[in-house]
């Protein structure tokens, strides 16, 4: 068995994507390869960050402890976790689970593809005022189905141009969902859905963090 560093487990409501609002149980993880300008969970990410160690095992017997089905893996970056496929492969051996990872576009998929009954991917493009563009890995889109997600984080008009560019040059409407949302009270979601009219963005939703309307946004743990 493997030991997993675990900073956060707990159950709630999943806050954004294709799933928001149903109940899910998120397992967070300790550390993260990126430094994003907004990142929301930076605390996550840091080497003295208090931690659980847990094995699969121990994992998974909690999440069917609590009775919830929707599984959110999260971090920090779950998929740069030692022996993280260990347990993707426990959990999409329970039919009963819908398991969803959230990655950051930095890490390849393609091994955690040929995984039989896959989680889904719900996958972050960095927009320039994340400061992380560079790290975006553009190969992972030809990997992606119907049922993963594309999230793209905006601040400014420069990232909604830039997310429009991404969205046609890749053809990500065809291929999976995409979801906009926005760095929390930096920009206006008014102003979001003005650029979407006029850019006729078909196929494209914008997402709210449902979270951080029901408690406070600096709230850990929901």
């Amino acid at each position: 068995m493997s030991l997993y560093k675990v900073v956060e487990k707990f159950n709630s409501i999943n806050g954004e994507g294709v799933l928001a609002g149903q109940l899910a149980v998120f397992i967070r993880f300790q550390g993260c390869n990126l430094a994003c300008s907004y990142c929301d969970t930076a605390w996550a990410n840091q080497d003295s960050t208090a931690y659980t160690f847990m094995t699969e095992q121990q994992i998974y017997r909690y999440i069917k402890e609590t009775g919830v089905k929707n599984v959110t893996l999260t971090g920090g970056e779950p998929l740069l976790v030692p022996d993280i496929m260990q347990l993707l492969q426990l959990l999409a051996a329970d039919s009963n689970l819908h398991v969803e990872i959230e990655t950051n576009g930095s890490i390849d998929l393609s091994t955690f593809t040929q995984i039989s009954n896959r989680p889904a991917f719900t996958m972050d493009y960095k927009l320039p005022g994340s400061l992380m563009e560079s790290k975006m890995l553009v190969s992972n889109f030809k990997l992606l189905t119907k049922k993963d997600v594309v999230k793209f984080v905006v601040g400014n008009i420069e990232d909604l141009n830039c997310a429009k560019k991404i969205i046609t040059m890749h053809q990500l409407i065809t291929k999976c969902h995409v979801y906009i949302s926005t760095v929390f009270e930096k920009m206006s979601l008014e102003e979001v859905v003005e650029y979407m009219k006029e850019n006729c963005m078909n196929g494209v939703t914008l997402q709210l963090q449902m979270h951080k309307v029901i408690w406070n946004p600096n709230k850990r743990g929901v």
